[in-house]
């Protein structure tokens, strides 16, 4: 399941990649034949998207690379980080190369030249983000299911598609505002409405980044696993009748599809030392059954007062029989 779920991911990527290097290449020539300064903007827009791609695919590659002495659990968690470094390249290279443009062109006006290559360029690109787009809104929706959308990007583990998706929708709405900005220049023979498009397509690229930047913060530091993953361990360990209580289920993902978990139990105090290694096994076996994702899962026999003297600050226990 998880590298069904891996192959997805990289369908998105690759899709948005040809997408966008494909379209960075036609907008910069349109730019340099019309001097358009919002057509600029979105040859920038287009070029560190592709850069993105590259880098979502290079840190899945390193993320799968298998565990080892240093890394125990793997390297799942890397794909994180460079998740968060195109999250800050979309603000650095991408928002603030476009607000620059756009005020280089409004103090430094320039009659855009044959506009209807831009006009062809602007609704070429709009169909090729828009396949792109859906793609990944397909993938997305998928993995959402009926979870409301911000929700579930907020509730995701896998930054990769919603890093495209957002990406992409960034994209459409900057070749709308591109597109105004263009026919406005032309219609009323106002130059500065370019530069007011290229800044307005800025500012759609910061408030991208800092959502991206957001939602990759929260993986990158370290976040708990899902509620129903958290659940599946705790009836598991209910289902074994010689465990008298379940204390708590401490969670942290170490990549999309990788979780390490910790349950605190009481076990019934008749119990070898042996049956208690048997009933851990089992399970264990249940959870590999129920939550793939899950890695390792560590159990500690605990008594529920010496868990609520130890975690009485952890706020994302699970501590009810669901």
């Amino acid at each position: 399941m998880a590298s069904k779920n891996i192959e997805s991911s990289r369908t998105v990527v690759y899709a948005a990649l040809a997408g966008n290097l494909a379209v960075a290449v036609v907008k910069f020539i349109a730019a340099f034949i019309t001097g358009s300064s919002a057509m600029l903007s979105e040859g920038v827009h287009s070029l560190v998207d592709t850069g993105n791609e590259v880098l979502l695919l290079y840190g899945m590659k390193r993320a799968s690379r298998p565990r080892d002495e240093s890394h125990p659990f793997g390297y799942g968690r890397e794909l994180y980080f460079w998740c968060f470094i195109v999250a800050l390249l979309v603000f650095a290279l991408g928002a603030c190369v476009s607000i620059y443009q756009g005020v280089h062109h409004l103090r430094h006006p320039e009659p855009m030249e044959k506009p209807m290559v831009n006009y062809i360029v602007l609704v070429a690109s709009m169909l090729f983000e828009g396949l792109s787009w859906r793609v990944a809104w397909r993938e997305f929706k998928h993995a959402k299911g009926m979870t409301e959308t911000m929700k579930a990007v907020r509730d995701s583990k896998d930054p990769t598609t919603f890093v495209v998706l957002f990406e992409d929708s960034a994209a459409l709405i900057g070749l709308l505002i591109a597109l105004l900005g263009v026919a406005g220049s032309q219609f009323f023979d106002m130059p500065q409405l370019d530069g007011l498009a290229s800044i307005l397509i800025g500012l759609v690229l910061a408030g991208t980044a800092f959502l991206l930047a957001r939602e990759t913060k929260g993986l990158l530091m370290g976040e708990a696993a899902t509620l129903s993953v958290r659940r599946a361990i705790v009836r598991a360990a209910y289902d074994e009748p010689g465990i008298l209580a379940v204390n708590g289920v401490l969670t942290t993902q170490l990549g999309p599809h990788e979780v390490l978990a910790t349950l605190s139990a009481e076990f019934d105090d008749s119990m070898t030392v042996p049956e208690i290694e048997q009933c851990i096994e089992r399970i264990e076996a249940a959870v590999r059954k129920t939550a793939p994702d899950v890695l390792a899962l560590f159990v500690k026999p605990q008594t529920p007062e010496t868990w609520e003297q130890r975690a009485s600050s952890w706020n994302t226990a699970v501590t009810a029989k669901s």
